[in-house]
């Protein structure tokens, strides 16, 4: 699905990483095309949730994946509201959004989960805020799941 516009010859030096060379050491990246970054973008934004993951929800390939999927299962969010991209399917993909998630946060690796196209973070972060009840409240304000209440109405009526 991105390998053809995320597949790139072209390198060049970050300009953050020119004040960093020491000797002989040199560091190249990547940039993602504009087609490349447009792509992840619309997938961001395809679904309210979007989790970016090894594997798929029915069979996670890696532990992180698989326990970022179980957070998400216990808030009961709704297959409809989310939307999952394996990373493993696709090289291009699996390097294009790490630099994608770059951007100012510092993010390279996988699982990484977007919320209504807002970078959240990945399985530490998702397992913090489901410990504090803030993944809930985002998920609630986010329209994904209903408030309790909502539910417990719903199921008496």
């Amino acid at each position: 699905m991105f390998r053809a516009s995320l597949h790139s010859p072209i390198f060049s030096l970050r300009p953050s990483a020119a004040k960093s060379l020491t000797g002989s050491r040199v560091i190249a990246a990547r940039y993602l095309s504009r087609e490349a970054r447009a792509q992840i973008q619309n997938a961001v934004k395809s679904s309210p949730l979007v989790l970016f993951m090894k594997g798929t929800p029915d069979l996670p390939e890696c532990g992180f994946s698989r326990a970022a999927v179980q957070v998400l299962d216990l808030h009961g969010v709704p297959p409809e509201k989310m939307k999952t991209y394996n990373v493993l399917a696709d090289d291009e993909l699996r390097s294009g959004i790490k630099e994608y998630s770059l951007a100012g946060r510092e993010w390279p690796t996988i699982p990484q989960l977007y919320v209504n196209g807002e970078f959240i973070g990945g399985c530490d972060i998702i397992l913090g805020m489901h410990q504090t009840g803030e993944l809930e409240n985002l998920l609630i304000t986010s329209d994904i799941i209903p408030k309790v209440e909502e539910q417990a109405q719903a199921s008496t009526a």
